[in-house]
């Protein structure tokens, strides 16, 4: 139940606090003393979006504040634990706005987005205000009412994800049949691309290195007479290197005297003679092997220019990039060649997830139609009761040829407002009074299914009186008995069966008017509806029936 409310610099309201009973709480008040605006307050701390607009003082942030006792303890355990948040026995949900306009929103004074807090209001309150009568008339109101009364609270969230799953399957098979297709048409593409560099049949680096391969021996000639020349200095003419080398090492062997530090040196010399004669021999080795093949210069001059084109062809500029764009294509091959025994798998899934949502939907279609001739039956009686006798309503269920995000079935609420015969949906044929009296007896149903445990009417009351609206205050009585109750009204009525009144007012202080609000004592709340009955002239007959309707 919602114990507890708290606003500060909200609209013209500068400060106030509600002690709410845990039975049926009656607001009343004159016309634009502020009632919608206590609904506009609770509005934001329930989610409702807000802006700088709403402050009392542009210097000062508002805050509404509202402190609830959940009946189920163990829901709100899980509501938290979901959340990572502290657990408690009471549930305080807090919300700020700065006067820049930013919002920012608190449950158990720990900091969570708009959308969290709408997730613990959602379980905490039902709020109807003045015009959501018209949600009666949407399709989705009128399936949870189904639901609701046809025990449906756990199938349907098994059913969406089912139906989820389906979609995301269905998705991927629609997908995977729009690749085949474009594949297809790509694949002789494709094939011939990768044909192309199969046969070419590069190794790593062939081009790089066919290409310096290339230069030498079309140099062969130039570069045979440099090596010769090189291989003749080191070893050939009248005084080749190695044998000068040589020649020194003899004479500084030969000193009888010699320096301390001269037997390093003929080791180093030594070293660099063996180093010499080695890489003289390699050079006229090189020089022996160099020639002019003009059978391998084509080659190389053929596997460079077919490098070449295909580089240019996929605009890159190495051998192992062309390889690499080998290996995406093998990939695009195979992936087409596989794509059917994909398709085939993904068919089977979708089929498989379509057999659960319709298995679990129709179990949600039998459930909704077993419980529609006694929601017919009991709305008729309750109809009857706040004076509409003529009144029927008739529930269309259409199956549909496949599964919907809701379920298997097409809901509409029909209404026939004076026994006519001739049935409309209720957006078409119902007057803003009988929508108000319609809502209330389908919520007065649908109540005990929810388990909502605070319900709050913001004037549903709207235009009936008389006896009507003293039995919509019987009805509401009624559900006080297992739900709390808290109801902006001008019917007497109504009003005479609070179990606690509260009284709105306006009043200037200092030059500005603010919003108060007070609970009445029994003696307050007889003037009060007698005032609702009588206007301000008071009678001892308006207070008599004022009385008599708070004891009947």
């Amino acid at each position: 139940m919602l114990q507890r409310i708290h606003i500060r610099n909200y609209a013209i309201i500068e400060k106030l606090t509600i002690e709410f009973n845990a039975g049926l709480n009656i607001i009343t008040g004159e016309t634009g003393a502020g009632k919608s605006i206590l609904m506009g307050a609770l509005g934001l701390v329930l989610g409702d979006r807000a802006d700088s607009n709403v402050l009392f003082s542009a210097e000062e942030k508002c805050v509404v504040e509202a402190v609830f006792q959940p009946a189920d303890a163990a829901m709100l355990e899980k509501l938290l634990h979901a959340n990572d948040l502290d657990a408690d026995d009471q549930l305080v949900v807090r919300r700020e706005i700065s006067v820049a306009g930013k919002s920012r929103s608190f449950v158990n004074d720990t900091p969570v987005t708009l959308q969290v807090l709408r997730q613990f209001a959602s379980q905490m309150v039902d709020l109807h205000r003045q015009f959501d009568t018209l949600d009666v008339g949407e399709d989705d109101f009128q399936r949870n009412v189904l639901d609701a009364l046809g025990g449906n609270q756990d199938v349907v969230p098994k059913y969406r994800q089912h139906y989820a799953a389906y979609n995301k399957a269905k998705q991927q098979y629609t997908a995977a049949l729009q690749e085949q297709e474009n594949a297809t048409k790509e694949l002789d593409y494709y094939r011939f691309l990768f044909t192309e560099l199969e046969e070419a049949n590069f190794s790593d680096n062939e081009i790089e290195e066919a290409e310096i391969d290339y230069d030498v021996l079309s140099n062969a000639e130039a570069v045979k007479q440099v090596l010769g020349n090189a291989a003749e200095a080191m070893h050939g003419g009248e005084t080749p290197v190695v044998q000068q080398l040589k020649m020194v090492l003899q004479q500084l062997q030969q000193l009888k005297a010699q320096p301390a530090a001269l037997p390093s040196l003929i080791e180093r010399l030594q070293a660099a003679h063996i180093e010499l004669k080695d890489i003289g021999d390699e050079i006229a080795s090189m020089a022996d092997n160099v020639h002019m093949d003009e059978e391998r210069l084509q080659h190389l001059s053929e596997r460079i220019n077919l490098g070449n084109r295909l580089m240019k062809k996929h605009n890159v500029q190495t051998t192992a990039a062309l390889l690499s764009i080998q290996q995406d294509l093998e990939q695009k091959l195979q992936n087409v060649l596989h794509l059917d025994e994909r398709i085939e798998q993904l068919q089977q899934t979708m089929s498989e997830c379509l057999q659960q949502t319709i298995a679990v939907g129709e179990a949600i279609s039998v459930a909704r139609k077993k419980c529609i001739p006694a929601f017919e039956k009991n709305i008729q009686a309750l109809l009857t009761q706040v004076g509409m006798p003529n009144a029927r309503l008739q529930v269309q269920c259409k199956p549909l040829d496949a599964p919907a995000p809701h379920g298997m079935d097409d809901i509409c609420l029909l209404f026939d407002a004076n026994k006519s015969g001739r049935f409309e949906p209720l957006e078409k044929v119902a007057s803003g009074g009988e929508l108000s009296r319609l809502m209330l007896s389908i919520k007065s149903l649908v109540a005990g299914s929810l388990q909502m445990p605070t319900m709050i009417f913001d004037e549903i009351d709207s235009g009936i009186s008389g006896e009507a609206a003293r039995q919509v205050g019987l009805i509401m009585k009624k559900l006080v008995q297992k739900h709390q109750l808290i109801a902006i009204t001008h019917q007497p009525q109504i009003a005479a069966k609070a179990d606690a009144h509260f009284f709105v007012y306006k009043a200037e202080t200092a030059g500005s008017i603010k919003t108060g609000i007070r609970l009445l004592n029994e003696e307050e709340s007889v003037k009060a509806i007698a005032h609702m009955l009588s206007g301000n002239q008071q009678t001892e007959a308006s207070l008599k029936i004022a009385r008599e309707m708070m004891e009947g």
